[in-house]
């Protein structure tokens, strides 16, 4: 790999700041590698002719466990975002999937529960809500165990 395009300089506060991660509390293992990549990059930055070799970014991935390439992605993400951008995950603004269930899809659901029961049938089962809430078209598709959920958030049972 090239040699660092980044370099990463640390004032005295940061590194007590990542030195404090490491020493105190629990935090995640991603956040732990990161920290000591950024004090490896740090000793690399300041490196001078009096030490007998210069740390490379192979040396630094090898030495935390991690690939040269995220060496070099979190170089370059600390210059350009800062500290806690770069230690820190990034909060998601919407879920993988979007729900099936909404706020009125749970009340027409809740609803046809609490409703009475098919004719034939004493009481609801989760198949039975399943089956007409498809047939009423209140969504394409869904699960018993969807519905079950959507009746245990509201505390209902089916007996």
């Amino acid at each position: 790999m090239k040699n660092q395009q980044y370099p990463v300089r640390l004032t005295t506060d940061e590194k007590a700041q990542l030195y404090d991660i490491l020493n105190k509390g629990i935090h995640p293992a991603k956040m732990v590698k990161r920290v000591n990549v950024l004090l490896e990059l740090d000793q690399m930055a300041r490196w001078n002719r009096s030490r007998k070799f210069k740390p490379t970014l192979d040396s630094i991935a090898a030495n935390c466990g991690v690939s040269a390439t995220t060496v070099h992605l979190i170089s370059k993400q600390f210059n350009k975002e800062g500290l806690q951008a770069t230690i820190t995950r990034k909060k998601r603004e919407t879920p993988p999937n979007a729900p099936i269930v909404t706020g009125e899809i749970e009340a027409r659901i809740t609803a046809l529960a609490c409703g009475e029961a098919p004719k034939g049938y004493s009481r609801w089962t989760l198949r039975l809500l399943e089956q007409k809430i498809v047939e009423l078209g209140i969504v394409p598709h869904i699960s018993d165990s969807t519905i079950c959920r959507v009746l245990k958030k509201h505390r209902l049972s089916l007996t």
